[in-house]
């Protein structure tokens, strides 16, 4: 019995790693044999990121659940529909591209852990900084150009580090070469360029906007660090999971994999311990669409701050 049970349990190994190969040799690759990530991908999702409270603990739709929770979300987004009695609304519906689908695996948020498909709670100290800069909000929102979000002045926005949806622009383009990935981004034409030969990341004290990232192939995933962001307490950042808050401690690990020809599965942990109390980690599918990707010119940044700032000057003088 003993004899038959080696026998089963070594074939079961062999078949196994067998079953492994194949499946490394069905993967495309570069030249120089890298697996092979490149094309132009888009993100845009129906899923929201974090869990509606109303689905609880439900982690998966159905399929049936998934038609009718799209739909629901294409009513509700739709911003052609009619608003309330003094709300004004911002772009028609043209400008946005949310996608018409969930996720492919029916998930019911782009979070994934915590398991409440939440965003951790704020840390304490980080709770009263929100507060802080709420109520300074209040009294003082445009003294200067940095009281204002990164988004409005064109700096920055939320498609980069990490890769989240936004309401438009959700397309990426990922060009590969020896010792090199490059990831286009077509919200705010940003440009990562991701080294893989493991060098070490530059001093704490050399900052980036988008970060700087470093990355390496594990099996036939691509994984890429990025730290050295250029956030803080200070500058109200643009991308509401961060509340305005981060500084040098926030880490951001990616990983790319390709599960099928047209399918890219996009996985990032998401670690501040100065804002949240626990790392967590969001997943999407990325699926391959045709391009060209097209260059954001960003210009509210231009003459728009300059309205808001004046806007304000000449309330405070109405107001003496």
């Amino acid at each position: 019995m003993q004899t038959r049970i080696t026998v089963i349990a070594a074939f079961s190994l062999v078949f196994f790693a067998v079953g492994q190969v194949g499946a490394q040799d069905s993967i495309k690759r570069t030249p120089w044999g890298d697996p092979d990530i490149e094309g132009i991908w888009t993100n845009a999702t129906l899923t929201p990121l974090q869990r509606p409270p109303e689905l609880a603990a439900k982690e998966f739709f159905t399929a049936e659940e998934a038609k009718q929770f799209q739909q629901a979300r294409i009513e509700q987004t739709n911003a052609d529909r009619p608003l309330p009695p003094g709300q004004v609304g911002a772009y028609n519906d043209a400008f946005f591209e949310r996608g018409t689908n969930i996720v492919r695996s029916r998930r019911t948020s782009l979070v994934i852990d915590p398991p409440d498909g939440r965003i951790p709670a704020l840390t304490s100290d980080a709770q009263r900084k929100v507060e802080a800069r709420q109520q300074r909000e209040k009294t003082s929102p445009a003294d200067v150009p940095e009281d204002r979000w990164l988004t409005e002045r064109c700096i920055l926005f939320g498609a980069t580090v990490p890769m989240l949806p936004e309401p438009y622009n959700n397309n990426y383009q990922i060009i590969q070469s020896p010792g090199y990935v490059t990831i286009l981004v077509e919200m705010n034409h940003d440009a990562r360029v991701i080294p893989l030969d493991g060098r070490r990341h530059v001093s704490t004290n050399v900052q980036q906007w988008t970060g700087e990232s470093r990355g390496h192939w594990e099996g036939t995933t691509l994984v890429v660090e990025t730290t050295n962001l250029k956030f803080n307490h200070q500058s109200r950042f643009g991308v509401g999971y961060l509340n305005g808050l981060s500084d040098e401690r926030l880490r951001v690990v990616e990983r790319f994999t390709m599960a099928d020809a047209n399918t890219l599965t996009y996985r990032a942990t998401i670690e501040d311990p100065t804002v949240f109390v626990r790392p967590w980690t969001v997943e999407l599918s990325m699926d391959r669409t045709a391009g060209p990707l097209f260059e954001v010119a960003c210009h509210e940044g231009n003459y728009g701050m300059f309205n808001i700032l004046s806007g304000h000057r000449a309330e405070e003088r109405q107001s003496r």
